[in-house]
């Protein structure tokens, strides 16, 4: 069935102006004005977009959410926690012909299940009985508030790990948000590259984790100091997990913050005892954390926690 175009709406720029919409500084609040680079992420994505759920992070005035339907998505649901972008959203909800429905929330404490309720109408049989209905796809996209960005990603690695929330119904999952652009790059970071950081390794255990192109910061309004990046994850077909994901967080972050120290002295500081699990990971003691690969990590992070032995 061929899906309705949006009608004509009023731009971006007059709907900011025409309700008064100034980025908040204290949300990390900045616009996008362009269409063309929304549709350019959208494009570059690759998204499959029939039997999906689309879930927009904090859609603001809505632009990407716009290029997000005129790609073809049939199920978007935009989570946005504050409530002065409500009227915009409506009535792009109204003009959507039911395709776009907007949740007031925020997204690090929504109940998921309400995410997955409001997308597919159409499937509350399904809903009823297991409580969350079913996808095929399941794509996670938004230009993140820089001050929440990092808390968001852990929390969804989290679930995605233990296929919890919206990612217990898609056989197929995509993750395409934009980060700072330091952020970004600890995300994506390999073995001694010197962004590398705890980030890079807890994405790294569950998800291939790419760059999909930068935005610079002249495209946004207000101008932030720093440009953005547009980062996909999409989940191993093998995860590199071998933990529970806090476990592995608690590690990296135990061993990251004395990043500029040898695995050596960080383990015989902690117990001289525990220098013997880097023996028995084959991880070379005097390494640094940002040397060490994220599945030799992750080896390691599962014989701690199957040990039961309590990080400091």
């Amino acid at each position: 069935m061929a899906l309705s175009k949006l009608p004509k709406l009023p731009t971006i720029r007059e709907l900011v102006q025409l309700y008064n919409l100034r980025a908040r500084q204290q949300l990390s609040q900045n616009f996008i004005m362009d269409k063309n680079i929304t549709d350019k992420l959208v494009s570059l994505a690759g998204l499959e977009m029939d039997n999906a759920l689309c879930v927009e992070v904090g859609p603001g005035p809505g632009l990407l959410t716009r290029s997000i339907l005129d790609h073809g998505a049939r199920n978007v649901v935009g989570v946005e926690k504050d409530e002065r972008f409500m009227p915009t959203l409506h009535q792009l909800q109204e003009a959507s012909n039911g395709r776009f429905r907007v949740i007031l929330g925020d997204m690090l404490k929504i109940d998921h299940r309400q995410i997955v309720s409001a997308g597919s109408k159409p499937a509350a049989e399904t809903a009823a009985t297991t409580g969350l209905a079913e996808f095929e796809y399941v794509h996670l996209l938004g230009n993140l508030p820089f001050n929440v960005a990092t808390p968001l990603l852990i929390q969804w690695l989290q679930l995605l790990s233990t296929r919890q929330g919206i990612f217990s119904t898609g056989r197929s999952v995509s993750m395409t948000l934009m980060f700072q652009k330091e952020v970004a790059s600890r995300i994506i970071a390999s073995a001694s590259e010197s962004p590398r950081g705890r980030l890079s390794i807890i994405s790294q255990s569950v998800c291939d984790a790419f760059r999909l192109y930068s935005v610079p910061a002249s495209s946004f309004v207000p101008r932030p100091k720093v440009d953005a990046t547009v980062v996909q994850l999409r989940p191993l077909e093998k995860p590199l997990l071998r933990s529970s994901l806090s476990t592995l967080e608690h590690l990296t972050r135990f061993t990251f913050m004395k990043r500029r120290k040898m695995l050596a002295r960080i383990f015989k500081d902690w117990d001289p005892a525990t220098l013997q699990l880097l023996e028995e990971c084959e991880i070379d003691p005097t390494l640094r954390p940002q040397d060490v690969s994220t599945e030799k990590f992750c080896v390691l992070a599962g014989i701690i926690e199957q040990r039961g032995i309590k990080l400091p």
